[in-house]
């Protein structure tokens, strides 16, 4: 990743600024910071394209499948008719997959991600909309937050920014557009699989009258199934071995296309004029208009492109889709178009019926392989932006794995993946036909793209600052077009429709739930947290027994000692020799360089070595807290001590005490254990005699010591209940909705791999 040259120069320069004040216990006001963008080779790039034609493309080049079929559920009334859809299939695959994707969403990614959440984070670096106030001036010195800030003289954008800023309704409705389209896609993840599979196992029954519709479910099921256990390979190994599968697919419905184009009806070719599209709309009217929710299919799976960013890059998914997808979808549409021109009472199977006959049979076998893949797309991008949401608090808990080495977007989601499974085998096994399920898909893939259109216009105002005509065009012509296909299919609400709804009314809910209680449980810990003269109080407390080691304790508080301090020390009155508040904290970023991730403060002048430590991640970082951890903070701690403390904490020296305890010594003491001093710092925080350097390396050395000896972690676990007086409303959202996910889902040490054997949970009771 190509990292501005000046960013890490900057960081030495505003350390010493930064030191004058604690900006840990204050709210930041502005971020700054600029693109981040990624410098990849030609061959990377080639070869990433083609692991995305198996991976992304599979849905919308498995579309010809069912879209004639779908778009002419009552028959074909009036021949022209064809060239009417055929027309309206190709503006709508050009200016919504091709130009509005390809060449302006996939340019709003967050430094290379791609999703609902990516387009929600990039708006928040930009403007003060998030609502949970973990914000720091410090995080400005992280290279990939460096953003250029709108311009005052364009007023238009310093304008809608403030507008935002100064609204909570609009923070709250931007959250909550951002969770309706994650649930969105979220409900493609699960429909593509059903109506792919279901479609192309359908086909069999063209060859064999034995094969009923109940036979067909079944089939569709167990596919579905293996389709989902292979899942945690990982995507690179599945796009490996679906992309040459799907190019065998291309090719060959690109070559059927092109055969039945010149044996049956080339004059299609006269659908370019969109003329028809209007001739079509005259003649049928509301027919015509209904008929949209079925031509819409054949964009189905676009949403992949960006959702699945991640695991690819822009340049490679451009190259494959221009390529290859694009031109091969619609010579497959014409190819269909040209058929059915001769064949009018075939609609129904115009896919498999446009097949020449000695074709039938490789044709199908494919067919269903490539419905299997075309799951693919959704389901990855599935993984990616619930990793997005999970990182901006906006999700239960759940275990991400990174499946490849390589490719650090590339990610699996075991619960999720599960659930995903049981989701398409019901309804697949509920609706047993693809019209409902495509009457439900096409409400899905329509409201994705609108919100998406949404969130990219507020990022073409405030952060491209692109030329006010070109806003309003983008409105009139992209969101024009999706708001009419969404009449359309909203239409067909009640004959499956609302399935897609209800999955996105239940995640919402999810999401809604546990991002209150987050922000809630977050408000309290930052108005109940200890002080600095609590600190002072226990540092110079003799009651303290002083332990060996390092205790590292985890806090989701970035400003100060978190509350469940003082339940600890109430319930044991030790502590160990260095301790380390752990604040894990997600930027809204993709990704944090390992030299930025760690941030350090001293806390306090009394004797005991006591510091604050933010790990700030990504929401494509792994977090997993175990040893090479443990050694990385360590590591950082020790440099912070080097090179960045005007003068170090005090250090604890040991010596055994009566029944094998450890009883504290005053630093400065000298340890006849060890041969050795530790430092001695005074009441103003300067240095008091001897060499400063010596000092700090004599402190290095007694944190080295402690590291060996044993580092504990000390993890919160807190009860969070509604606090007395609550209205119902509160108790059933706290008390029941918010607990019962966190019971059912994993614990913090769970998702962080902390070590069982060193790991101890302090309980407390927080009432919001």
């Amino acid at each position: 990743m190509e990292i501005p040259s000046t960013g890490l120069k900057e960081r030495k320069l505003s350390r010493e600024k930064l030191r004058r004040y604690d900006s840990w216990d204050v709210e930041a006001a502005t971020y700054s910071g600029g693109h981040g963008s990624k410098n990849v080779a030609w061959a990377t790039i080639l070869h990433l394209a083609f692991q995305s034609i198996g991976v992304v493309y599979g849905d919308i080049g498995t579309s010809p499948l069912y879209v004639f079929p779908s778009a002419f559920t009552n028959g074909i009334q009036h021949n022209d008719d064809i060239l009417g859809v055929l027309s309206l299939i190709f503006y709508t695959l050009t200016l919504l997959p091709l130009i509005k994707y390809v060449f302006f969403v996939l340019h709003a990614n967050d430094n290379g991600d791609g999703g609902t959440f990516a387009l929600y984070s990039l708006i928040c670096r930009y403007v003060k909309v998030s609502l949970i106030p973990s914000q720091q001036a410090e995080d400005r010195e992280v290279s990939n937050f460096h953003l250029e800030l709108p311009s005052n003289r364009l007023r238009r954008a310093s304008k809608l920014k403030s507008t935002l800023e100064k609204s909570p309704f609009a923070k709250y409705l931007l959250l909550f557009v951002t969770m309706l389209g994650t649930s969105m896609v979220i409900g493609d993840g699960i429909l593509a699989p059903c109506i792919s599979v279901l479609s192309a196992v359908g086909g069999i029954k063209e060859a064999t009258s034995a094969m009923t519709q109940g036979r067909i479910v079944w089939v569709s099921v167990g596919i579905l199934i293996c389709l989902f256990l292979v899942q945690r390979f990982g995507t690179d190994k599945v796009g490996y071995s679906f992309a040459p599968i799907i190019i065998v697919w291309f090719l060959m419905i690109s070559g059927i296309g092109i055969y039945n184009f010149a044996k049956y009806d080339p004059s299609v070719v006269k659908a370019l004029n969109p003329k028809y599209i209007i001739d079509y709309f005259r003649r049928n009217k509301k027919d015509a208009w209904v008929s949209l929710g079925g031509a819409v299919l054949a964009i189905t799976g676009t949403e992949a492109m960006f959702a699945d960013l991640g695991h690819f890059t822009v340049r490679s998914i451009q190259i494959s889709m221009c390529s290859v997808t694009f031109p091969s979808v619609v010579l497959a549409y014409m190819g269909q178009a040209s058929y059915l021109r001769q064949h009018n009472s075939d609609v129904g199977e115009a896919f498999y019926r446009s097949i020449p006959d000695h074709l039938y049979w490789p044709m199908f076998v494919v067919a269903v392989l490539a419905s299997i893949i075309a799951s693919q797309a959704m389901i990855s991008g599935t993984f990616s932006i619930i990793q997005q949401s999970l990182s901006l608090g906006c999700f239960p808990l759940v275990k991400i794995v990174h499946t490849s080495s390589k490719y650090e977007g590339q990610v699996y989601i075991p619960e999720i993946n599960y659930l995903l499974m049981v989701a398409c085998v019901a309804v697949t096994a509920g609706f047993k036909t693809t019209e409902k399920i495509g009457n439900a898909y096409g409400i899905a893939v329509v409201f994705v793209m609108t919100l998406t259109s949404a969130l990219l216009v507020l990022i073409m105002v405030m952060i491209w600052k692109t030329h006010i005509i070109f806003v309003i065009l983008y409105i009139l012509i992209i969101g024009s077009v999706e708001l009419l296909y969404l009449s359309s299919v909203l239409y067909k609400f009640d004959q499956g429709g609302y399935l897609p709804l209800a999955f996105a009314a239940f995640l919402v809910f999810v999401m809604c739930v546990w991002n209150y209680v987050y922000r809630k449980k977050y408000s309290y810990e930052l108005q109940n947290k200890v002080s600095p003269d609590k600190i002072r109080e226990i540092a110079t407390d003799p009651s303290f027994r002083r332990l060996p080691g390092i205790a590292l304790f985890y806090s989701e508080l970035v400003q100060g000692i978190p509350p469940i301090f003082k339940q600890y020390i109430a319930n044991v009155p030790a502590l160990h020799s260095v301790l380390v508040f752990v604040s894990v904290k997600s930027l809204p970023i993709s990704k944090v360089l390992p030299d930025e991730r760690f941030l350090f403060r001293r806390v306090g002048q009394g004797e005991l070595a006591v510091f604050r430590c933010v790990v700030r991640y990504g929401y494509k970082d792994t977090q997993n807290e175990n040893e090479s951890f443990e050694v990385a903070l360590v590591d950082r701690l020790k440099e912070f001590i080097r090179d960045e403390m005007r003068a170090p904490p005090m250090a604890v020296a040991h010596h055994g005490g009566e029944n094998g305890g450890v009883t504290p010594m005053v630093v400065g003491q000298h340890d006849e254990e060890n041969g050795s001093a530790t430092p001695m710092v005074g009441d103003d925080g300067i240095m008091e005699g001897g060499d400063a350097e010596e000092e700090k390396k004599r402190l290095v050395e007694f944190v080295e010591r402690e590291m060996n000896k044993g580092v504990v972690h000390l993890l919160g676990e807190s009860e969070v209940v509604a606090r007395k007086g609550s209205g119902i409303g509160r108790r059933v959202l706290i008390d029941y909705a918010y607990n019962a996910l966190r019971r059912n889902l994993r614990q913090r040490d769970e998702v962080f791999e902390i070590p069982h054997k060193r790991l101890l949970k302090v309980g407390m009771t927080y009432e919001l």
